[in-house]
């Protein structure tokens, strides 16, 4: 599902990265849509994951986020939640303590929906829902989707000049080194409650 940018734009215009953020998400989610369509059409199978499933919010022990999605989570949490989300979102990030499940995971649902890590954005399994508790990555590798090398690279690609890395040169060998995951960090390891304070 395509972020509607039409609600951010003044954002952007005060937010350089957020530019580059939206820009590189975009490109991860028209591209794993179409690849899924693709894959779905190749394989005679069905998507299996649906609004309000979330079970792999809870069961995905180390989430990769990377330090410009760190940027927008805390952007996006600060500005943009509100209301009873908002209240018990702070209270959960205050209480954060590394659990498995997914700090941002408000009554089942993300309330940083739209500036999910990449990681999430490209999480898919097919035939069969996930059980309660179920990681398939483990349990029916063959179910999840692996999502093709070229989108990954092409959106982190765009983001890379948030890092100082500039040049068509530069950001080639970064990309073909698969050097951007030196930047990865862990989401349930890292200090919520710093984003609870700022709330």
């Amino acid at each position: 599902m395509a972020i509607d940018r039409t609600k951010y734009k003044s954002d952007e215009e005060n937010h350089p990265w957020l530019r580059i953020l939206l820009d590189a998400y975009e490109v991860v989610d028209d591209g794993i849509e179409k690849a899924l369509q693709d894959y779905e059409e190749k394989n005679h199978v069905r998507l299996a994951c649906k609004k309000g499933c979330s079970n792999c919010c809870k069961t995905h022990q180390d989430i990769p986020v990377y330090p410009l999605e760190l940027v927008g989570i805390y952007w996006y949490a600060i500005e943009k939640v509100e209301g009873d989300t908002r209240k018990k979102l702070k209270e959960q990030l205050a209480a954060y303590k590394g659990e498995v499940s997914c700090p941002f995971l408000v009554d089942d649902f993300c309330a940083i929906y739209e500036v999910r890590p990449i990681s999430c954005r490209q999480f898919n399994v097919f035939n069969q829902i996930c059980n309660e508790g179920e990681d398939p990555y483990y349990t029916r590798k063959h179910d999840v989707f692996i999502p093709p090398k070229e989108i990954n690279d092409k959106a982190f690609s765009i983001m890379l000049p948030f890092y100082g890395i500039t040049g068509d040169e530069a950001i080639t060998d970064f990309i073909k080194k698969d050097l951007y995951h030196t930047l990865v960090k862990v989401l349930q390891a890292l200090s919520w409650h710093k984003l609870s304070e700022r709330m």
